[in-house]
């Protein structure tokens, strides 16, 4: 089972927006405990997707028990509420930093000479965090930000999303329909200072991927995400924003550096790729968000 053939799981528009009325009237801690014992329920009749979770602690070194099990449901679950917040403009900017300031500096550098940025982003916490940042700090001296999905998954979830959000400065690209006219359009808006967000981590039915080693277990990569942010000639960047103690995000950001020829700067694109995503997946096992068959072997 890869995460392109698993049906959505969402609770429905109509209990998707109940938990948005009770978050405006009460606040976020209702719609946590709600979330909680819905997760749970979750966690218990979704068998196979709990299969992968217990097979995924298994390799990343964790104890595969249901209490866990739940812990990585629930890590996901809660992400998701922080999302409502975000893309409503309600979580606080205070509640936002970047794990180094080095990386930070050489980011803000680059969005304020407009050079256009490239983001490879992954399914590890949750990087609208850091659109969040890119938007509501930043805003007046960045272009349009560019975010490809998937345009068959979480359709639920993201046309909730789509019409609670606050923020019209980002547009939605699906994955699936990327071509010479999208990247057109996306080296214009990049060429006027616009940032692109795209995973590197999910192949998806049509892709033409790698296959590379990642916590000692070989593991498929979409080839495609690399090779797009190649030719864009710009900034390229890695990031997560993982979730901290006292409900804060810490952004993790690496700037990538082109090598000498075309071959040798894609290997070692993808190769630092991996390599990033493992070492942030070690530090924070429980927001890995793939519950499905992502090892191979």
């Amino acid at each position: 089972m890869k995460w392109y053939e698993i049906k959505e799981q969402a609770a429905g528009t109509k209990r998707l927006f109940l938990l948005w009325y009770i978050y405006k009237i009460l606040g976020k801690t209702p719609v946590k405990i709600i979330t909680f014992f819905v997760t749970l329920i979750a966690c218990i009749n979704a068998k196979q997707i709990r299969d992968c979770s217990k097979r995924y602690l298994e390799i990343v070194g964790e104890k595969p028990s249901f209490k866990n099990v739940f812990r990585h449901f629930l890590s996901y679950s809660y992400s998701l509420v922080d999302r409502m917040e975000i893309f409503t403009d309600n979580f606080p900017a205070e509640k936002l930093y970047f794990e180094d300031e080095e990386q930070k500096k050489l980011f803000l550098e680059d969005l304020k000479e407009r050079k256009g940025i490239f983001l490879i982003c992954n399914h590890l916490g949750n990087v609208d965090a850091m659109r969040s940042f890119v938007n509501s700090e930043i805003n007046s001296d960045c272009g349009v930000v560019s975010v490809f999905l998937s345009k068959e998954q979480c359709k639920i979830f993201s046309g909730f999303i789509d019409k609670i959000t606050t923020n019209r400065n980002i547009q939605l690209y699906p994955v699936e329909e990327i071509d010479i006219n999208t990247s057109i359009e996306i080296k214009e808006k990049l060429n006027k200072g616009g940032i692109v967000f795209i995973a590197g981590d999910r192949i998806s039915a049509n892709s033409n991927n790698f296959e590379i080693e990642f916590l000692n277990h070989k593991v498929l990569f979409p080839i495609g995400t690399f090779k797009f942010a190649q030719m864009m000639e710009v900034p390229i960047y890695f990031v997560s924003a993982i979730k901290m103690p006292e409900d804060k995000y810490c952004i993790h950001l690496k700037k990538f550096y082109n090598s000498q020829t075309k071959a040798m700067t894609l290997s070692k694109m993808q190769k630092e790729f991996v390599d990033f995503l493992e070492e942030k997946t070690k530090f924070a096992p429980y927001q890995f968000y793939h519950f499905y068959n992502f090892f191979n072997k």
